[in-house]
């Protein structure tokens, strides 16, 4: 009986070992997956709205798709929140990540929703896998305003 006891203990203690290891890796993953896309280079695409003007200091690349309900139901809505409390400051530009492969491999998009926050040059400043609340978003931009006065 006890021998018994000490195997299951012992698998018990392996296989949350091994669940342990695998979102290690995971959270691992990610985070190089978000430093490679805070280091994608600035394009002359990124800079510039249709019209060929500068945009603005802040915009934010909000990469879904027509099937993302959380994109829909959860992250638009923060979005337009965002835009309400910092106005012409921030500039939401849509991305359709599955017709836009070369825009979501840069920014090495993992989920929908994704949300890039990039400065007035165009260089990400800050990568949100999965739905980000306005109050992230907003932090994200007003410390990339300060940075832009600095």
């Amino acid at each position: 009986m006890l021998n018994v006891m000490l195997w299951r203990a012992a698998l018990l203690l392996l296989l949350a070992v091994l669940l342990w290891s695998f979102i290690l890796l995971g959270r691992r993953f990610v985070e190089r997956q978000r430093r490679a896309a805070l280091a994608a280079p600035v394009l002359a695409a990124d800079r510039q709205d249709e019209a060929g003007e500068a945009s603005g200091p802040v915009r934010i690349l909000l990469f879904s798709s027509a099937e993302c309900q959380q994109c829909h139901r959860l992250q638009k809505p923060a979005l337009r929140q965002v835009q309400a409390a910092r106005g012409a400051l921030v500039r939401v530009i849509e991305v359709d990540a599955p017709t836009e492969p070369q825009l979501t491999a840069r920014y090495r998009v993992l989920t929908l929703p994704t949300t890039v926050v990039l400065d007035g040059q165009g260089k990400a400043q800050a990568v949100n896998y999965g739905f980000a609340p306005a109050g992230r978003l907003l932090a994200q931009i007003d410390s990339v305003l300060a940075q832009q006065q600095c």
